[in-house]
């Protein structure tokens, strides 16, 4: 099952908004401080609604935190960028792969996109538009990663 991993989030509802995702397709969600907001965010939790019990919810206090709990389950690292080298829609994803999303301010730093197996990109037609709402990007990604491996029912 592919996992959703979110660097830095900034922004409350939008991580919210991820974790009901998650929940609702039973993927796991991880969340590589520093956080934006504390998790006791009343946005937070609004946004999560009532499904916070259902989500498989990993906190990583940073990056080397995350790091090492990647190296023990390995899989692909995927990091999501405007500046992307494959379509996600054509990329072909893998069961263990993990969607790396960076903060709404800043993306993925070009480092950690470095350590990136791949790095993909959601199409945009507008020229003006440089990226889409987090946690419509991350759904996207996981949906056809989903689609992909015949996991959505």
């Amino acid at each position: 099952m592919p996992q959703v991993v979110l660097i830095h989030p900034q922004i409350p509802p939008n991580t919210g908004n991820i974790a009901r995702t998650c929940a609702a397709t039973g993927t796991p969600l991880h969340l590589v401080g520093p956080l934006g907001f504390e998790t006791s965010d009343r946005y937070l939790k609004r946004a999560g609604l009532d499904y916070w019990p259902y989500v498989d919810v990993h906190y990583h206090e940073d990056l080397a935190a995350f790091r090492e709990f990647h190296r023990q389950g390995g899989g692909r690292q995927l990091g999501f960028s405007a500046r992307g080298s494959d379509n996600y829609i054509e990329f072909e994803f893998q069961p263990n792969d993990w969607l790396l999303f960076g903060s709404e301010t800043t993306g993925l730093s070009p480092e950690l996109l470095d350590e990136c197996d791949r790095t993909l990109y959601i199409p945009m037609t507008h020229p003006k538009v440089r990226s889409l709402n987090l946690s419509v990007s991350a759904a996207l990604g996981l949906f056809e990663a989903l689609r992909q491996l015949g996991q959505l029912h």
